[in-house]
């Protein structure tokens, strides 16, 4: 069994979820992440952070937390990585122990476990590599920002600055002993309706409503088959139309309408025929509106490319090396693909990858939201094994 500080990596990651720090707004995490280090005697030279804010269409307050530590023997770099932000509903949480769980001992705030609970584990395999007389790899530690809003800190990452890690492992949600070696990709998308303004008692027909173009696309692509779960013979994916904004009156033909979409698949081939189906929709229903002159609602259409898909070979290094934690700890383990989008996605296209595995975390995004203490600590003993012995898998 790997020895760690229990107690320590505990209060770590209760005192971390305390930390306000949505996407956008991790720098107070970033300095408490630091100023541990620098605590445990981590030179201000190995410690940088990248200008990936200042990329990101959500702006923000600070670039991804870069840690080089040279390590105390020869052997590959290994990388490991973990994302500050949380999503707005942790904001304010005030984390609370009860018995094996922690919970947010407010009833309307998410816990933040997603993912300081990630930032903890890297963090306390650091500290026990720094403070125990056991030699231990060249290692890079990455904090990224602003997962929760597209993956943008993985995605513009100066990966440069990691020091070619020849072994990686992101950690993130879910249990301990469950790996993620490849996830889907994703699309984002907006479509901005431009309809034609008229007063909708005295002269309804003078206008092109944006929000009846806006609902014919949608109704569209729900007839279609291309809204919710997709299935065109053998090929899966998803979609979904998050956000319809539009209007300002009731007595006034609607001028604008927003939609806010994504499409999903792991086949990028299939990914992007869900996503020209949709904008064949929007560009379909805005032509399907006008008034009495004729004028159609026009339609300004944006696509972004979140993550593309990826998936690891089993005998890839960094699998090899996550299986080899889990059995010297005794854990079971299970190899996983997943549906959602992770920082491991864009690691991958920086030609590093990456395992993920999980800290514990239980119903993230919402308030019954929990992290499972004896899980996270066992996190905690893989990623200590991995920064001492992944070499050796």
């Amino acid at each position: 069994m790997i020895e760690i500080s229990e107690k320590r990596a505990v209060e770590l990651v209760t005192r971390l979820m305390e930390i306000p720090g949505p996407s956008g707004q991790e720098v107070a995490v970033s300095q408490a992440v630091e100023q541990a280090l620098l605590a445990a005697g981590v030179p201000d030279s190995c410690i940088r952070r990248d200008k990936a804010h200042t990329r990101s269409p959500f702006g923000g307050e600070t670039g991804n937390l870069i840690v080089k530590l040279p390590g105390t023997r020869r052997g590959p770099r290994l990388l490991l990585s973990a994302h500050m932000d949380t999503v707005p509903l942790c904001v304010g949480c005030r984390p609370q122990r009860r018995q094996d769980k922690i919970v947010s001992s407010l009833s309307s705030t998410a816990l933040g476990a997603d993912d300081r609970a990630g930032v903890a584990v890297v963090l306390t395999a650091a500290l026990e590599a720094l403070e125990k007389n056991i030699p231990y790899l060249p290692t890079t530690l990455c904090f990224f920002i602003q997962e929760e809003v597209g993956l943008q800190g993985s995605r513009l990452l100066q990966a440069n600055l990691l020091g070619k890690p020849k072994l990686a492992f992101n950690f993130d949600g879910g249990s301990s002993t469950k790996m993620t070696i490849g996830a889907t990709s994703g699309v984002r998308m907006n479509a901005m309706f431009k309809g034609i303004a008229s007063h909708a008692g005295i002269a309804p027909a003078d206008g092109a409503n944006a929000i009846t173009a806006a609902s014919l696309a949608i109704a569209r692509l729900q007839n279609d088959g291309w809204l919710g779960a997709v299935k065109k013979g053998k090929f899966v994916g998803t979609s979904n139309i998050g956000v319809l904004q539009g209007g300002n009156a009731t007595n006034v033909v609607a001028d604008s309408a927003l939609l806010r979409a994504e499409a999903r698949s792991h086949n990028r081939d299939f990914r992007d025929r869900i996503v020209q189906s949709m904008v064949d929709a929007f560009s379909w229903g805005a032509s399907q509106v006008k008034n009495l002159k004729g004028e159609s609602v026009q339609v300004e259409i944006e696509t972004r490319v979140d993550y593309e898909a990826y998936k690891l070979d089993k005998d890839e290094p960094s699998v090899v090396a996550a299986i080899k934690a889990a059995k010297s700890l005794g854990l079971e383990h299970q190899l996983a693909i997943s549906d959602g989008g992770l920082d491991a996605n864009w690691l991958y296209q920086h030609d590093i990858p990456a395992v993920s595995l999980g800290c514990g975390q239980r119903n993230v995004h919402t308030t019954s939201e929990q992290l499972d203490v004896p899980d996270f600590l066992n996190a905690c003993r893989i990623a200590t094994w991995l920064i001492h012995h992944a070499d050796i898998a």
